[in-house]
C-alpha cells in the first residue's frame, strides 16, 4: 500500500525570506550582464622556482569553461524560476511577477491598491504571498534548488 507524504509546515518568515532571496537572486542575474574572462598571456621576466611538477594547468581551458558554465547556469536558474512562477495561480503570478521579477522593485501597497483589479487589502495580499511562498518553496525543493530543512517549522513543546 502506498503511503501519501505529508506537506509539512513551514515558517512563514524564513521562507518569505528563503524565496525573497531567490528572487533578487533572478532579478541580478536578469538585469547585471555576465562579464567574460579572458586569458592573460603577458609574460613577466621575474624568476620562478618550480613546484610540483606532477600538476597541470590549463587557464585557457579553464577560461574558456568558466565562459560557458556561468551563463548557462544563469540561465537554466532563470528558466527554473520562470516555470516554478508559471504554475502558480493568477493572482499569485501577477503578485510574483510585479513585485519580484520585474527591473523596477514596487512595494507592496502599490501592488495590491494598484495593480490588483480590484484592489485587494493588505491582509488578502498577505495570504496570496504566503500561498505563493508556500507553493514555490515546495517546488524549488522538488528541483533541488532550496533545502526545506531550515524551513520546516519547529513543534513547540506544551
Amino acid at each position: 500500500m502506498m503511503q501519501l507524504s505529508i506537506l509539512p509546515e513551514l515558517d512563514r518568515r524564513l521562507t518569505q525570506n528563503a524565496i525573497e532571496n531567490m528572487l533578487e537572486k533572478y532579478r541580478i542575474y536578469k538585469t547585471v550582464t555576465f562579464e567574460a574572462r579572458e586569458i592573460q598571456t603577458t609574460y613577466g621576466y621575474t624568476e620562478r622556482f618550480h613546484g610540483p611538477t606532477n600538476t597541470v594547468s590549463d587557464s585557457t581551458a579553464a577560461v574558456a569553461v568558466y565562459n560557458v558554465d556561468v551563463p548557462a547556469a544563469r540561465r537554466a536558474y532563470c528558466a527554473a524560476i520562470d516555470s516554478v512562477v508559471e504554475r502558480l495561480e493568477d493572482r499569485e503570478q501577477q503578485l510574483v511577477r510585479e513585485r519580484y521579477l520585474k527591473r523596477d522593485e514596487m512595494y507592496d501597497y502599490t501592488i495590491y491598491n494598484h495593480v490588483f483589479d480590484p484592489p485587494v487589502s493588505k491582509d488578502t495580499y498577505v495570504k496570496i504571498r504566503s500561498k505563493a511562498f508556500y507553493k514555490m518553496a515546495l517546488a524549488f525543493a522538488d528541483l533541488g534548488l532550496l533545502p526545506l530543512g531550515p524551513l520546516i517549522k519547529a513543534k513547540r513543546k506544551a
